[in-house]
């Protein structure tokens, strides 16, 4: 008579005997309490060439077998399964203590001596396999969810970038700015960083951050953003705070790492510092300025120059690249301007694929 305990629907098991008699009794067994049809490997070799990728629930392995022993199969097993091994329950006539030991050590998970109980033995089995099912429904559940998360997670970011991207082109178009103005000098100062060594993930970091170096022009009032002359003094002192009232536009909450958000306030707060240090708003000189600085300041300064403007016309790409190389050591990052020299091509490829009517 079979215990009374809930039917085990699906469970999948590998039994590995060579006597037909248990072979027969197992097979009915397992099928009468609610398992699959069980695999049943009477010669051992078999299990060499052996590949069902659907995986078992539970292993019922018999010791003394023909051609290769039972340590030799679990050996198997264990390679084939590695760290997913499912339970496995040696079935064996020797019921000697060292035996048992060994299996244990060995990889298996439990031992039934021949003759045995079909009701212990089959109690066991439903208890290893459901376990093993309950871990294997556990790791779906758990990548589904960390899918699920990660989706969400990436869902986030995207938003987060576009609400960025638009509080950059705002400030570009208030400033009379093109949208192409910050993708150029967004995507120039991605391949100056790249060329620098920067990894992949800061790059992308820096094709996000850096169109948001003018932020800050927000907060400045339009008599003196849109003069079309020259700024008094006074005017020019106030248009430099918008470094620093974009670094605190940008400035994410004490406690948040936002890395993304960390670079955009250095960028805002530091892309006019020269690296003689005559630059604004804290005078910092050389590589005491953020490098990601000094990468914005040679793309936002090289756009700038080869745009139109109310106040000026624009000028060509060769003009513009011989402007920041003279200024190579004063105004700019020698090994910035360098890496601009070095890719003047790609450069100008980036240049021609984000194009408006302001470009010359």
């Amino acid at each position: 008579m079979l215990p009374s305990r809930p039917l085990l629907h699906g469970g999948r098991v590998l039994v590995v005997d060579d006597d037909p008699t248990t072979l027969a009794l197992l097979d009915e067994l397992l099928r009468s309490a609610g398992f699959a049809p069980p695999t049943l490997v009477a010669d051992p070799r078999e299990l060499r060439a052996w590949s069902d990728a659907r995986g078992f629930d539970a292993v019922l392995l018999d010791l003394d077998l023909p051609h290769m022993d039972g340590w030799e199969v679990l050996a198997v097993l264990r390679e084939r399964y590695g760290d997913n091994m499912p339970p496995l329950v040696v079935v064996s006539g020797d019921s000697r203590r060292g035996n048992q030991v060994r299996a244990l050590s060995a990889g298996a998970c439990d031992y039934v001596a021949k003759p045995f109980d079909t009701n212990e033995l089959l109690l066991r089995i439903q208890m290893h396999a459901t376990g093993h099912m309950n871990r294997h429904l556990l790791r779906e559940q758990k990548s589904e969810l960390e899918a699920t998360v990660q989706q969400r997670t990436s869902a986030l970011r995207q938003s987060r970038l576009q609400i960025l991207r638009m509080l950059g082109r705002a400030a570009e178009f208030r400033d009379n700015e093109t949208g192409a103005h910050i993708l150029r000098m967004s995507h120039v100062s991605a391949l100056l960083a790249r060329e620098l060594g920067w990894d992949d993930e800061r790059c992308e970091l820096m094709l996000n951050a850096s169109p948001l170096h003018d932020i800050g022009k927000i907060a400045i009032p339009d008599a003196i953003l849109l003069k079309a002359g020259p700024l008094t003094p006074q005017e020019r002192e106030i248009m430099q705070e918008h470094t620093v009232k974009g670094a605190a536009i940008l400035r994410a909450p004490e406690g948040e790492g936002n890395e993304l958000l960390a670079m955009a306030t250095e960028i805002a707060l530091h892309h006019h510092e020269r690296w003689d240090g005559g630059g604004y708003p804290c005078g910092l000189a050389a590589t005491d300025i953020p490098e990601s600085a000094r990468i914005v300041a040679v793309a936002d300064v090289l756009d700038a120059l080869t745009s139109t403007r109310p106040y000026k016309s624009a000028w060509s790409f060769a003009e513009a690249l011989a402007y920041i190389q003279a200024h190579d050591g004063r105004h700019f990052d020698p090994d910035v301007v360098a890496a601009l020299s070095r890719n003047r091509h790609r450069v100008q490829e980036i240049r021609h694929h984000f194009q408006d009517a302001d470009i010359g």
